[in-house]
């Protein structure tokens, strides 16, 4: 095993599951880091990137908190392309750096990195990680999970999908590949049981002395 932890790039399309994925590998001990949660501090009121995406983009950024009125941003992004290339630059070598400072100062056997945008920006990721998991399934689930817990229209699920990689790109960076089409929490937890064990070397934390199949 690797000294340092082993550590393990986690991704998938919106609405596959991913943070659910995530939620799994933390409860058998991994520790669980977030690129969006960091996006949320930078941009949440006092936030280190919130004057330098004022100056970018304009004081009416901002929502009644202080903070980065977030929808307004992310409509702005999908209809703009070079408002989106603008505010990625601004947040992303942020987001990388707080990320990077995480996992130098991690311990343990584990460290799982919820990367939404992994694919995207393989070159900026891949060196910083030992393993790729993709959280996966149909675009048809994606927009039924994702219309569901947000309330977004179809179109607009549809919008965000097309801006993002594609599930073959995913798929084609992948060291392995959960199929989470089911809504099967169960079959999650499992599948994620036994990748610990096959890229660890050992059962999960309480697992007993024999690694799952």
């Amino acid at each position: 095993m690797n000294p340092r932890g082993l550590r393990i790039g986690l991704t998938g399309g919106i609405g596959s599951g991913k943070s659910r994925a995530a939620e799994a590998w933390a409860a058998l001990g991994a520790q669980r880091l977030d690129a969006d949660a960091v996006a949320r501090s930078l941009t949440a009121p006092g936030g280190a990137a919130l004057a330098d995406l004022q100056a970018a983009f304009g004081p009416d950024i901002l929502a009644a908190d202080g903070g980065l009125d977030r929808a307004a941003m992310r409509a702005r992004a999908f209809a703009d392309p070079a408002v989106r290339l603008r505010l990625e630059a601004l947040l992303h070598p942020r987001i990388g750096a707080a990320l990077r400072a995480a996992l130098d100062a991690a311990t343990g056997p584990v460290q799982v990195v919820e990367i939404p945008l992994l694919v995207e920006q393989h070159a900026r990721w891949r060196p910083l990680l030992d393993r790729i998991l993709v959280i996966d399934c149909p675009v048809e689930r994606q927009i039924e999970r994702t219309m569901a817990r947000s309330g977004w229209p179809r179109a607009q699920v549809e919008a965000v999908i097309a801006q993002q990689a594609s599930r073959a790109a995913r798929l084609d960076v992948a060291d392995a590949v959960i199929d989470n089409a089911r809504d099967d929490p169960a079959a999650l937890d499992a599948a994620v049981r036994a990748l610990w064990a096959r890229w660890l070397g050992t059962s999960p934390p309480g697992e007993g002395a024999h690694a799952p199949g």
